[in-house]
């Protein structure tokens, strides 16, 4: 089955890709290439030559595949001729916590929405006047998601759905937080929630006034006061500090017992420790997307990993993701880059305290702690955006900052953003292949910075910190709306930026897969969020893993066939034995 699909956004007027294919629109007998004057169409039966012809579209705005013969009866929904298309669905399962994972773009939305009621899927027949669930339903085999679409289709089925994107809830709701979960609380739970997710003293705050992760827990928190029979959580993690995640993980789980619950997470540990089952999903982006069927949790995620679905005998991905070895690189790094000593700043009722330290060239030192222990602050005073009260820190090296969130009000593309910031470096060379190929920024160029998703925008801001000429990097939060690959692909570039370039970086992140892979040394916040933080170090990886660890009360081991971090279940045999030796944080698999 060959498809091609049209990126609209590649192909507007007076662009290149647009006076290509009005250059070849009927130039066959078979009109195998239409335009009607504002869009273009490329019929699936167009002879050889014009599909060769679409494909050498400029700008990739035509991607022309190849997919398997028998995915035409599981195509589920179909938007239009040239537009994406989704093949089967994820299951919401009773008494378990399903996961979702695999990139952005793959269709979770359509797939959200045909299982809420507000798509009736249309199995490919984009053009029928009617489209009805009951053929939908039948096309299924006999099984949980044919009688769960059909409590869909008869309005039986309640859902709740906790949104990607909390920093945009100021923006549509005003007022304060206990207002607002007041107003929504349908299962008499407000003030058990509000207790169970440390929100009890924010409750009084204007929303505009809370920070990510608060947005993050009330957000969820209002997810869970409605009384739904299925509950959506769409990337629950984002912003929130280790502790706070782990919170989350029980309080999700507490509610799959009563109701079906599907997860879309990717933060890999999490969504480990979280989720029972695991649909992965494949595909190409803005094209169409695939939903393989449930597998365990333990199995998707190493399949995923591994690029390679033996079931379906697809690679997903061109080279397997790897977890190495770490090694003491302490003979490989230079010279100290930044050194700071006795670092003291309060802001309100905040205070920062820390103790000496310093960063050299070729190290990356990740940032870990609770929300609200000042790591930000610290990474701000390093970038000479705060004054420090006490204290001392060296001021000469050149600083390159990306901050934890992402101005987007500008009137250009991504090409004239990165022209304006980093200058025509990116276009060619090291850079290039090693940062914006390697972030998928260069699929990006065309697209207007203001219709960027969360997780491009985050690309595109981590390519402009990478791409200045600087002695010192600082990445606030760079996993943030990044997908699971995306964000392996982020941690192994600010690696190799700082290797072969020789300089340093600090990068604050939660997510410990990619602190894992970026960091050679750990600098570990301590303290009580919001009231007061001490940050010590740095100190080498596992030694820094152990400590903070240790604060959280969590221990990870090694999966034997990825190497990649797990999570103990607490009080298993595995979490006593690393208790005991004080290994929160197993090297060993």
């Amino acid at each position: 089955m060959r498809i091609a699909v049209l990126i609209e956004d590649r192909c507007k007027p007076k662009s290149d890709a647009f006076d290509y294919l009005k250059k070849w629109a009927g130039s066959c007998g078979a009109e195998c290439i239409q335009f009607d004057g504002e869009k273009f169409r490329i019929l699936e039966s167009a002879c050889p030559p014009c599909f060769i012809r679409a494909k050498h579209c400029p700008d990739d705005a035509v991607i022309v595949i190849n997919l398997p013969a028998e995915l035409k009866t599981d195509m589920i929904h179909r938007y239009s001729l040239n537009g994406f298309r989704l093949f089967r669905l994820p299951t919401p399962s009773k008494e378990s916590v399903v996961g979702i994972l695999g990139p952005n773009g793959m269709g979770k939305s359509t797939a959200f929405n045909i299982l809420n009621g507000s798509i009736v899927p249309n199995l490919g027949d984009f053009e029928a006047d009617d489209v009805w669930w009951e053929d939908a339903i039948e096309s299924l085999p006999r099984g949980e998601l044919r009688d769960f679409l059909s409590q869909v289709s008869e309005s039986n089925v309640k859902v709740a759905l906790k949104p990607q994107y909390v920093d945009h809830i100021p923006k549509a709701v005003k007022g304060k937080v206990g207002k607002l979960l007041s107003s929504v609380d349908e299962r008499g739970m407000f003030a058990e929630m509000a207790e169970k997710l440390g929100l009890s003293h924010l409750l009084e705050r204007d929303l505009d006034q809370l920070s990510g992760g608060e947005l993050q827990r009330v957000a969820i928190c209002a997810t869970l006061l409605k009384d739904a029979d299925v509950y959506f959580f769409d990337e629950p993690s984002s912003y929130l500090d280790i502790y706070e995640r782990m919170r989350i993980v029980k309080i999700i789980q507490e509610l799959a017992e009563t109701a079906r619950v599907i997860v879309i997470e990717h933060d890999l540990a999490v969504l480990d420790v979280l989720a029972d089952l695991i649909h992965i999903v494949y595909g190409k982006k803005g094209a169409f997307g695939i939903f393989t069927p449930a597998r365990t949790t333990r199995m998707a995620i190493n399949a995923y990993l591994d690029g390679f679905l033996v079931e379906q005998n697809v690679r997903i991905r061109d080279k397997p993701i790897k977890f190495k070895k770490h090694t003491d690189r302490s003979n490989e790094i230079g010279n100290p880059v930044v050194e700071w000593g006795g670092l003291e700043k309060s802001l309100g009722d905040f205070k920062l305290k820390t103790g000496d330290g310093k960063v050299h060239q070729s190290e990356v030192v990740g940032v870990v702690g609770p929300n609200g222990s000042g790591k930000t602050t610290m990474i701000k005073i390093l970038a000479g955006e705060y004054e420090y009260d006490e204290g001392w820190v060296t001021a000469d090296a050149s600083i390159s900052y990306k901050p934890q969130h992402i101005d987007l009000d500008m009137d250009c593309n991504v090409q004239t953003w990165l022209d304006a910031e980093v200058g025509p470096s990116w276009r060619s060379g090291e850079y290039n292949v090693n940062v914006i190929r390697a972030l998928g920024v260069d699929d990006l160029l065309t697209k207007d910075v203001n219709n960027l998703s969360g997780g491009e925008a985050q690309a595109v801001a981590i390519a402009i910190c990478l791409g200045k000429d600087a002695d010192l990097y600082l990445l606030d939060e760079p996993s943030a709306h990044l997908d699971a690959n995306a964000r392996m692909e982020a941690a192994k570039a600010i690696r190799r930026t700082m290797e072969s370039n020789e300089k340093a970086a600090f990068v604050i992140d939660h997510d410990v897969y990619f602190i894992d892979i970026v960091s050679d040394s750990l600098l570990v916040f301590e303290g009580e969020g919001g009231k007061h933080g001490m940050a010590e170090g740095p100190f080498k990886l596992r030694a820094g893993m152990n400590r903070f660890l240790s604060g959280v009360d969590v221990t990870f081991r090694r999966d034997h066939d990825s190497k990649r971090p797990r999570i103990n279940k607490s009080s298993s045999r595995k979490d006593r034995e690393q208790r005991e030796k004080g290994d929160y944080y197993s090297f060993d698999s």
